[in-house]
């Protein structure tokens, strides 16, 4: 017997298949979970709360930082199009510098995001096996053409952005496309956790797209704070706008959410306590402060740059925040067995 984690006898096992190409440092990555697994089953019965023999039921999601990351950078990509292909509805010509810097924002964001899930995935022909088939009942397959049509249409219209004749009329068109597939990009992810049988994603899924579609166009406008970008008048207080709108949205939302989870009391848990409720804590806080900065009257760099990294972390943490609570949630036995049960009793 050998000690690599594996436990095969080399005369019986055949080390082949896709999982065979996988490496790992230690032994200890072959088993990320923390849960601790009993050799014997216990005697002792759990009757006033039975789960099952306190094991969790569901495996947790192996997902690296990397998700979380592209939740907010196609979140923001997807916000973009939208508000670009706005502005060029409005005054194509007059708010041109904000179309362009929009555009580019999403074709960023669309090629930072496709590179965030192929590192996730492990291996670049895995999302490339994705797009074999779309079958519209699967939100991850719906995602992964949505975001595929998105990250080329939005790098083509902005190479095109500064175009003139047929040129800058094709880049506006191509543009109104990606403004199509912006929207769902900015909010499928939520869609995608609502459909797990994670507790406290499950008991979110109607909320949940809301709160990152708010999230989404906060986190656009207070990226605009940081960039270097120089806008007019007009355009800022556009921008300025159309974030004071998401912020709101945001926060709103959240407030549904925990709404939704605490229907029961362990399910809701994840967004109180640990490190997914202080970073749920924490993204509601850099929100509203960042809400606070764009209500005030003034136009400095400071109070700009400020709302703005306020917003950029309350953003982010959100998105960790809800994938955090994904994972504890799945380590929860009575979780999943509340659940359950009151679902149960309302049928």
């Amino acid at each position: 017997m050998s000690d690599d984690g594996r436990h095969i006898a080399p005369e019986l096992g055949v080390l082949a298949g896709e999982g065979s190409q996988q490496r790992i440092g230690t032994t200890a990555e072959a088993y990320p979970s923390t849960t601790f697994v009993w050799r014997d089953l216990p005697s002792h019965s759990f009757q006033e709360d039975p789960t099952y023999y306190e094991r969790p039921i569901l495996k947790e999601p192996v997902w690296i930082w990397a998700v979380p990351v592209y939740f907010y950078v196609g979140g923001t990509a997807g916000a973009a199009t939208v508000l670009g292909a706005a502005a060029q509805a409005l005054d194509g010509e007059e708010l041109r510098g904000l179309v362009r810097s929009c555009r580019w924002v999403a074709a960023l964001g669309g090629a930072a995001g496709t590179a965030l899930l192929i590192h996730d995935l492990g291996r670049p022909e895995r999302f490339l096996h994705m797009l074999r088939v779309f079958r519209p009942t699967s939100p991850m397959s719906v995602g992964s053409w949505v975001l595929a049509g998105a990250a080329s249409a939005t790098m083509g219209s902005a190479l095109l952005a500064n175009g003139k004749g047929f040129l800058g009329r094709l880049g506006d068109a191509i543009a109104y496309a990606a403004a199509l597939l912006g929207m769902p990009l900015s909010g499928y992810t939520a869609v995608l956790l609502g459909n797990t049988a994670v507790p406290v994603w499950q008991a979110t899924r109607r909320s949940l797209p809301h709160l990152f579609i708010g999230t989404s166009v906060s986190g656009l406008a207070s990226l605009f704070g940081l960039l270097p970008v120089d806008l007019a008048p007009r355009e800022e207080k556009i921008v300025e706008r159309f974030g004071i709108a998401g912020k709101v949205v945001d926060l709103a939302a959240m407030a549904v959410v925990e709404r939704e989870a605490n229907q029961v009391e362990s399910v809701g848990r994840p967004l109180r306590e640990g490190l997914s409720g202080t970073l749920w804590s924490a993204a509601r806080a850099m929100t509203a402060a960042s809400l606070v900065l764009s209500l005030l009257p003034g136009r400095s760099r400071a109070k700009r740059l400020a709302g703005g990294l306020l917003g950029t972390a309350g953003a982010l943490a959100l998105r960790f925040a809800v994938f955090h609570a994904g994972k504890a949630s799945a380590r929860d036995p009575r979780a999943t067995f509340h659940q359950q049960r009151t679902t149960r009793t309302e049928i």
